[in-house]
């Protein structure tokens, strides 16, 4: 055991730096001017500075590291010392303190609060979970991962989101701003922090509304290229449901054999998608079309006798492809090299998304004169007014199919048109 010489001394700086290694165990300064510091020198010319003490519980002698000098210097190891000798007469061991503080310190940080806010909040009670955790680890946790969320503030939020909009995705840079809103928000319900530094701040994006609607030499484009490459067959299947029924892009991209009902029955086939998977919570009865019956089946051929899923995952084990396979597909189709032909230059020259198909369904509605609660018992818009809301819950089933029919029949047609050129 390496032989330890204490003396007391009225350390000094010059002290200090005079000091030089021991041949052999080490030396101890003891502070005259600050009770319980010492300074250290080895025989391999470490010098640090320690606070010696008693432990208030086992009164064993005990000691703390404070640093290395010179990167701690003597003023800063006597008020560092000065900290413990009051945590010991508060009847704590500062150890133990700083081992808790260190502790505390991991689970403050930014990435251990995002991900609990994910498992506890996120996974557990939103739809968009899996958005939520595209943008997390994409944007958010490169920048913050080791960060404490106690840090971070406002002009950290408003510096990351305007490097979003800087490169031109302003509805991007509003959904990741959002997002850290809610993990601020969970923090704050979880007693880590005593503000939001995202309360009241504005959208630093600028959304304009939806208008990108297909043509139809879009469609016809759509419909020919949908099921080649470099798109899967699964997932070019469930845009063409999307276009036929204005289903979500969830919606149908998480299709259950269980919610498709009478598939046996000519005219009575039926696509009832449960509360859980709706944005509005709200049950939504689809009727399905002859077309749409075509799509289902043909995602049927695909699939095993015991897959749950209508679109099963190819990565994922019992669990379907999601609503952002099928923004992928849409990107690559207006990148891929073989969309060619009518309709492909203004298809990339404005690229459209899974959404515009919803959106060309309820115009095409619209078009074809059926009315607006029928559109929108359709696309399963929740109702605005108190009686529609709470007392009206007829399902207009009978109306939803014969405007799904009207719009097969009127896409058919056009499909049609380009068959015969």
């Amino acid at each position: 055991m390496d032989q330890r010489v204490e003396t007391r001394k009225a350390l000094t700086d010059a002290f200090c730096r005079a000091q030089t290694a021991p041949a052999s165990g080490r030396l101890e300064f003891a502070d005259l001017r600050c009770a319980g510091l010492s300074f250290r020198v080895t025989s391999k010319g470490s010098r640090t500075f320690c606070f010696r003490f008693r432990d208030p519980l086992t009164r064993a002698s005990t000691r703390a590291t404070i640093g290395t000098y010179p990167d701690i210097g003597l003023g800063e190891a006597r008020t560092r010392a000065d900290a413990m000798r009051a945590t010991v007469a508060g009847g704590a061991n500062p150890v133990i303190e700083k081992r808790k503080g260190r502790a505390g310190a991991s689970q403050r940080a930014f990435s251990a609060i995002a991900e609990r806010f994910m498992v506890e909040h996120s996974r557990r009670k939103k739809r968009s979970a899996d958005g939520d955790d595209r943008n997390l680890n994409l944007h958010i946790l490169p920048k913050w991962k080791s960060r404490q969320i106690d840090d971070i503030r406002r002009a950290d939020l408003i510096e990351l989101v305007e490097g979003l909009v800087a490169t031109g995705k302003p509805v991007l840079a509003n959904r990741v701003q959002s997002l850290i809103s809610s993990i601020f928000s969970f923090a704050l319900d979880a007693d880590l922090l005593s503000a939001n530094p995202c309360a009241r701040l504005r959208k630093r994006g600028e959304e304009t509304a939806g208008t990108r609607i297909l043509s139809d030499s879009e469609i016809r484009l759509f419909w020919r290229r949908s099921l080649l490459p470099p798109l899967s067959r699964g997932v070019g299947l469930a845009m063409r449901l999307q276009l036929l029924t204005g289903a979500r892009p969830s919606e149908a991209a998480e299709i259950n054999l269980n919610e498709l009902q009478a598939m046996d029955k000519a005219g009575e086939e039926t696509w009832i998608i449960p509360g859980s998977r709706t944005k509005n919570k709200r049950t939504h009865l689809i009727p399905l079309s002859a077309a749409a019956v075509a799509v289902v089946q043909a995602g049927l051929e695909l699939i095993d006798d015991d897959d749950a899923f209508l679109f099963p995952s190819p990565t994922r084990e019992d669990s379907s492809i999601d609503g952002h396979a099928l923004a992928v597909a849409m990107r690559r189709l207006s990148e891929s090299e073989k969309l060619t032909g009518p309709g492909s230059k203004t298809w990339k020259a404005e690229p459209p998304t899974p959404h515009d198909l919803r959106r060309t369904f309820a115009t095409r509605l619209a078009e074809l004169g059926v009315p607006k609660e029928d559109r929108d018992a359709c696309l399963n818009h929740t109702p605005t007014d108190v009686g529609s809301k709470h007392y009206d819950l007829y399902e207009r089933a009978k109306e939803k199919r014969a405007a799904m029919g009207l719009w097969a029949s009127t896409l058919t047609g056009i499909l049609r048109v380009g068959q015969a050129s």
